[in-house]
């Protein structure tokens, strides 16, 4: 490289980005590695769709970020372009009650969106089915982030219609793959029991990916995404390292490897240097955070921010300033602080209060400011 600083840094026209893409949570990597195992058993419970049969059902459990996601949009592409197999991914972030979930079914099944009013889940279900069997297609279903139908208790009557189609209507045949992101949630023990007796899954575990694996399939990434020599092997490692203590969560390496580049980029730098990543991880250890609070509803959010203002005070306390903004009663509110626990925003431990008995206190898992903000 030159000693002139003028051929170190970018011109107007110039990006250390050969694709920026790359760093997109959705983008699908040409090799999946380090997942070979996870793999086959999903292959394996699908194979017997492709014989033109009901698939066994599967639950992909494991911590954020770990691929999950990726290894079902993968299979279901290589599914969807050399067989006649039906698969849909319905993200249960957004369609988080059975009625959404069946209509990202049909919209998905048909082409086009169902009726916004006016149809009965009955017959939102027979259309369904009905095409099914008239085309005499198998049906893949993978609602992924599984947990939020639990926390909306809706996972029950969902799994319920999904596993009981084929009683319903003669020759239907779905099979459904569960993706859920919370260890503390036992999937099967959640269910009703009429659920438990007709949904007896593979299990397939998606463990941390380690340090020298993160460096693998960033690396990968980074030689997609960068130009040649943006990202050298001691930045690349020390990015593996801060996604490791994240939970080695590839996300957050993904995203910071991206605010890297755009910092060197505000340097007008040729290369991503260290200081780049240290000064984007102050953001990037928030994707999680981030990611959670976009999908909150309007209540849920306004929630958040009344306990970020009121950190550590007793449930009725927060309550009765929660309740002057939302006019909502106690019921409600007792249903958001349980959602909110579940996913891991708040802590909602009892405590022995003096004349009170036992009460709830209210505490964020991540710092108000930093709440605040992304809200």
């Amino acid at each position: 490289m030159s000693d002139d600083p003028e051929d170190r840094m970018l011109g107007w026209d110039e990006s250390v980005f050969r694709d920026e893409h790359v760093f997109e949570i959705d983008w699908l990597p040409e090799t999946f590695k380090h997942r070979d195992t996870q793999m086959e058993t999903l292959k394996y419970a699908l194979r017997p769709a492709v014989r033109g049969s009901r698939p066994l059902n599967v639950i992909a459990r494991g911590p954020p970020g770990t691929g999950k996601t990726t290894a079902a949009q993968i299979l279901f592409d290589e599914l969807t372009a050399q067989t006649d197999v039906k698969t849909v991914r319905v993200n249960c972030q957004m369609d988080s009650t059975r009625y959404a979930v069946f209509s990202r079914l049909f919209a998905e099944i048909f082409d086009y969106e169902p009726p916004s009013s006016g149809i009965s889940f009955k017959k939102l279900f027979s259309q369904i089915t009905d095409k099914l069997v008239e085309e005499d297609e198998v049906l893949v279903v993978a609602l992924d982030d599984v947990n939020y139908l639990f926390y909306e208790s809706e996972a029950s009557d969902t799994l319920y219609s999904l596993l009981r189609a084929h009683e319903a209507h003669s020759g239907a045949k779905i099979g459904v793959i569960c993706v859920s992101s919370d260890l503390e949630l036992d999937v099967i023990d959640a269910l009703d029991t009429r659920v438990q007796s007709v949904f007896r899954p593979e299990e397939v575990y998606f463990n941390p990916y380690g340090q020298a694996e993160i460096a693998d399939i960033l690396g990968e990434r980074a030689d997609r995404g960068f130009n040649e020599g943006v990202v050298g092997p001691t930045v690349l490692d020390r990015v593996a390292e801060l996604t490791e203590e994240q939970g080695g969560d590839l996300r957050v390496g993904i995203d910071l490897l991206r605010r890297a580049g755009m910092n060197a980029e505000m340097r007008a730098s040729r290369s991503v240097e260290t200081e780049d990543v240290e000064e984007a991880y102050d953001k990037s250890k928030y994707v999680h955070l981030s990611r959670r609070l976009r999908e909150l509803s309007d209540s849920e959010t306004a929630l958040v921010e009344v306990i970020a203002a009121h950190d550590g005070q007793q449930a009725g306390d927060i309550y009765d300033a929660f309740s002057e903004q939302t006019d909502l009663g106690y019921t409600r509110y007792s249903e958001i602080i349980n959602k909110l626990d579940q996913l891991d925003i708040i802590d909602a431990d009892y405590t022995n209060v003096e004349g009170r008995g036992r009460s709830r206190e209210l505490t964020l898992n991540y710092d108000a400011d930093a709440v605040l903000e992304r809200l």
